[in-house]
């Protein structure tokens, strides 16, 4: 019997085209319709999410403050606005007093002129603004008087700022206390920052107490931070939280959210994404399934599916950050279209990631591009994405070289995908090795990657050993591949032990492969319940393996169908010819995928119906493919239609072979010729070769030569 042991390389390929890297860039932005110019806005900065670390600088009116906040809600950039609030709750606390007015940018430096001479004249107002300004600027000892004196007067935010400028200091004790005074005051954005120092120094119920407050405010870091906070602890209320800041704007929150969802998806059987490996993946086949071929399965690996549900929620949020220049987010939105069957779309959106730095995307959109035809800008892009660590990348460059023949570039690449810690490049390693009959590496390198708990490269070096001889060393190699859900390794488990006349542990594995859809196990399992005389059972399983493409099955399923219908008597003169039936469709079936039996018995059947073209036309192929009985039937059909000489030709192939029928029509043919020495000698063959019926009457006619020979 045949161990399934899969001697392809992991990933298929094609040629790889030019040594020399160069950017396809424009090439690919007019594939996949990306502007360049909205490109640029998008993806050029890099992605920085939300940090516990920098407090935000703010303006003096709190309703800025806010809108600040959203403004900048990915990278904590500081925000200066024009107008107060006081520590003290009265009717202009929130509004706009103060201000200075004007027309003008508060940065420009004639504003800031005239703060500075407000400033120095005692306005509140324009000291807090001057005091953000320097601050923001990093001039903390220029900032720092100013602050102290808003401060003073009960500027809310320039309480705040000072605390950020003391934070900057080294002083977070001191920066905390200045925060209180303004959260108290009704600062979300201090309140935010307090929030965060309590969290960084372990404080977790006075960290959630003042996000919160920050939080409910409509502070969207600071319903962010508490998410953050809540996600960390398994709390429920997180969700709320990640929404309300995504709502205003916040990306790194949307992207988490939008995480949040298709993990709840997946995890709900009515709302799931498909996911790799539950039914080819890699990927896995030729390459992964659209998420393993972006990353080998890690927990922020993007996930496909249909848009039902909170997935189709997730898509939406992971739109909106990937729109805001998530490059995270870009790379799980493209892995949803591409797994919904839109190719450019995802192709855009992977484009924009992989520019951004996300070497999956730039894995992904390589594999993509391969898909269209176009390898030499997916090799271009897999070296990008191999350089920058990627793993999956590599693999596939060098299953790139191993289809050209350079084995040392493929192993060179093999080997830093295994250097970026996936195990795949350890299993490539061992395929490139098995196929140059380099059996000790082939080995060597199966085994590292069965170790690290590579399935199929624990199932191949099993298929290694039993060829060596090694069944014992084999079978526990078998076993872990199966229990770790190898389809490959549950059937060879199967073969093993029918090998050994265990039937029923051999059957066990059979099922278990077949559950999985295993074309060839669902056979035996369909073949063994035949022979147990569970014939609706075995129909099921034939059913599924013919269905996968097994022309056995396919002949045995017709087989079974053809048992249950009574025999078909000649067409009546005039009457149309009868329409096919379905064990003849799937006789049929097999006798298109070369199946010789199957081509014979479709042959008789179209013979039985009247249908002489199509009966000569099975019979040849399957006489010419070296079916003796195929050979007698057309040697039949011929001789019915004059074509004795012909006839014979094939008769003399049939009995050649072993067909003692056409051995036997043979010496009659040779009687009537009256070639007797040639009849004798085929009636000799034809009582060698039976059977009974055929070998008596061969003996009768025998005898009946020879006595006209010696009369």
């Amino acid at each position: 019997m045949v161990f399934m042991g899969d001697r392809a390389t992991l990933l298929e390929t094609g040629r790889f085209v030019q040594r020399r890297v160069h950017r396809p860039d424009s090439k690919v932005n007019a594939a996949f319709g990306v502007d360049a110019a909205v490109k640029s806005e998008t993806t050029d900065t890099p992605e920085t999410p939300e940090t516990l670390d920098t407090p935000e600088i703010i303006g003096t009116t709190e309703t800025a403050e806010t809108a600040g906040c959203a403004a900048t809600a990915e990278s904590t950039e500081f925000t200066e606005n024009t107008g107060s609030a006081r520590i003290g709750g009265s009717a202009e606390a929130d509004g706009t007093s103060g201000t200075t007015g004007g027309a003008e940018s508060p940065e420009s430096a004639e504003s800031e002129a005239r703060h500075r001479r407000a400033a120095d004249a005692g306005d509140t107002a324009s000291m807090s603004v001057l005091g953000a300004l320097l601050l923001r600027r990093g001039d903390l000892d220029g900032a720092e008087p100013y602050l102290r004196g808003a401060t003073a007067d009960g500027d809310r935010a320039a309480a705040n700022n000072l605390g950020v400028l003391l934070h900057q200091r080294g002083y977070p004790d001191e920066a905390a206390g200045w925060w209180r005074v303004a959260a108290v005051a009704g600062s979300a954005a201090a309140a935010h920052a307090l929030g965060r120092h309590y969290r960084e120094r372990g404080d977790e119920p006075g960290a959630e107490y003042w996000l919160r407050q920050s939080a409910e405010q409509g502070h969207a870091l600071g319903a962010y931070a508490l998410a953050d906070l809540l996600e960390h602890r398994s709390d429920v209320g997180a969700e709320r939280w990640l929404r309300a800041a995504a709502e205003q704007g916040h990306r790194e929150a949307a992207y988490r959210l939008a995480r949040m969802l298709d993990r709840s998806a997946a995890d709900d059987p009515h709302d799931a994404f498909g996911r790799p490996g539950s039914g080819p993946g890699g990927r896995g086949a030729d390459r992964p399934d659209v998420i393993d071929r972006v990353m080998a399965r890690r927990d922020d690996g993007p996930v496909a599916g249909p848009e039902t549900g909170r997935v189709g929620e997730a898509e939406q949020w992971y739109r909106q950050a990937a729109a805001r220049g998530h490059r995270r987010a870009a790379l799980h939105l493209g892995a949803i279209l591409e797994q919904r069957g839109e190719p450019k779309e995802a192709g855009r959106w992977y484009l924009i990631s992989a520019k951004a730095g996300e070497a999956r995307a730039a894995c992904a959109l390589g594999f993509l591009l391969r898909d269209a035809g176009d390898e030499e800008s997916a090799a271009v892009w897999w070296l990008r994405a191999a350089q920058d660590g990627d793993g999956n990348a590599a693999n596939a460059l060098g299953a790139l070289h191993a289809a050209r023949g350079e084995q040392q570039t493929a192993e060179r690449w093999y080997r830093a995908a295994m250097d970026a810690g996936d195990v795949n490049g350890a299993y490539n390693l061992g395929l490139l090795c098995a196929a140059q009959d380099r059996t000790p590496q082939a080995e060597q390198w199966y085994r590292r990657a069965a170790y690290a708990g590579h399935r199929e490269a624990a199932n191949a070096l099993a298929v290694l050993l039993l060829q060596a001889g090694d069944a014992t060393g084999a079978e526990p190699w078998f076993s872990k591949a199966a229990e770790a859900g190898s389809v490959d390794a549950a059937f060879n488990l199967g073969i093993l032990y029918a090998g050994r006349d265990e039937d029923r542990a051999a059957l066990v594995w059979y099922e278990r492969a077949a559950a999985a859809g295993h074309t060839e196990a669902a056979l035996q399992v369909g073949m063994a319940l035949l022979h147990r005389g569970e014939e609706q059972e075995a129909e099921r399983h034939l059913r599924c393996a013919a269905g996968g493409g097994s022309a056995e099955a396919a002949f045995r399923l017709a087989g079974v169908l053809d048992s249950r219908r009574p025999p078909p008597g000649p067409p009546a003169l005039g009457e149309p010819m009868p329409e096919k039936t379905e064990c003849e469709e799937w006789y049929e079936r097999a006798a298109e995928q070369g199946h010789r039996r199957a081509q014979v018995r479709v042959g008789m059947l179209a013979a039985a119906r009247g249908d002489v073209d199509s009966a000569a036309r099975w019979y040849r192929e399957a006489a010419e493919a070296g079916s003796r009985n195929g050979a007698f039937n057309l040697g039949l059909l011929l001789a019915r239609e004059g074509s004795e000489r012909e006839a014979a030709l094939w008769w003399s192939r049939a009995a050649n072979d072993g067909h003692g029928r056409a051995a036997l029509r043979l010496a009659l043919l040779a009687a009537r010729r009256g070639e007797l020495t040639e009849g004798q000698r085929w009636c000799a063959r034809a009582v060698e070769l039976g059977p009974a019926e055929v070998a008596e009457r061969a003996a009768r006619l025998r005898e009946a030569l020879h006595q006209e020979l010696t009369a």
